[in-house]
């Protein structure tokens, strides 16, 4: 049989960042996801490669979010101080990793919701990532009672964070769990409804946010910045759901936008 010719321009682009993405290189599917998603005039991979950004995006804030947290209870709770530096170390790397895709969550929804709306139906298009991350991560709860971690420890706990954020961002874009999310993406592209998407979309980015709140960087106009853009996700769901009102989503932003507005209040 004659040969499949090899896609080209963001055809390649996107079809390597799958490929990335399946292998667990979540900073190079990343990249390879650039060039679609910030296509103007928008073309047939901009929508697709933008969902594939709020994947890696929302999994990876979900790890390093874990991670800053149980670093900074470590710091806490050790008395060693040679502990409470590596920790408080460990921390801020993990505040800067994960304040960057918070931004980047930021920017993917913001396109995603330009105008105010969202498409009424959205596709998660990619391979289920090959290795599962860990339903827990042990030695983050060590760390939390102030015990010592080795640095190759450090950093096999970094991965794995990364991963079960992954895992757990693509079960909750699905609706479901990660062997429903497996299935599924195994299966093929997955349809999302844009009310599903969209509520989960602003979760995200609330969770994002609290990178930049009183307790972490302390950056009150990206904080002001991401609420916003969750804001606007609610507002685009409220906007399909006149169409097809339904109590339990509606209610469900409801509580997103009072959330919003608590944390607003609390900065």
């Amino acid at each position: 049989s004659a040969p499949v010719p090899r896609p080209t321009g963001v055809a390649y682009e996107f079809d390597s960042a799958k490929d990335m993405f399946k292998k667990g290189r979540f900073d190079k599917a990343l990249d390879f996801t650039d060039a679609p998603a910030s296509a103007s005039p928008p073309n047939a991979f901009t929508e697709r490669a933008l969902v594939l950004r709020v994947a890696i995006c929302s999994g990876r804030v979900k790890g390093y979010k874990e991670l800053v947290d149980a670093y900074r209870k470590g710091a806490d709770a050790t008395k060693n101080t040679r502990f409470k530096a590596e920790y408080e170390r460990q921390r801020h790397d993990s505040l800067q990793y994960g304040s960057r895709l918070a931004l980047g969550l930021g920017d993917a929804a913001h396109r995603l919701t330009e105008g105010g709306q969202l498409p009424k139906e959205l596709t998660l298009e990619a391979p289920y990532p090959t290795a599962e991350g860990p339903q827990t991560l042990p030695p983050l709860a060590r760390v939390i009672e102030g015990g010592w971690i080795e640095p190759e420890e450090q950093e096999s706990v970094a991965r794995d964070a990364q991963v079960k954020g992954i895992d757990d961002a693509l079960a909750g874009m699905v609706g479901g769990d990660r062997s429903k999310a497996r299935s599924a993406l195994t299966a093929g592209p997955v349809k999302i409804s844009a009310v599903d998407f969209g509520i989960f979309l602003g979760r995200q980015l609330l969770e994002g946010a609290s990178f930049f709140d009183k307790k972490h960087m302390r950056d009150s106009m990206k904080f002001r910045t991401l609420c916003q853009e969750a804001d606007e996700a609610a507002k685009a769901v409220l906007a399909l759901l006149k169409d097809n009102p339904d109590k339990n989503k509606e209610k469900a932003v409801k509580k997103l936008q009072d959330d919003i507005k608590t944390a607003l209040k609390n900065l």
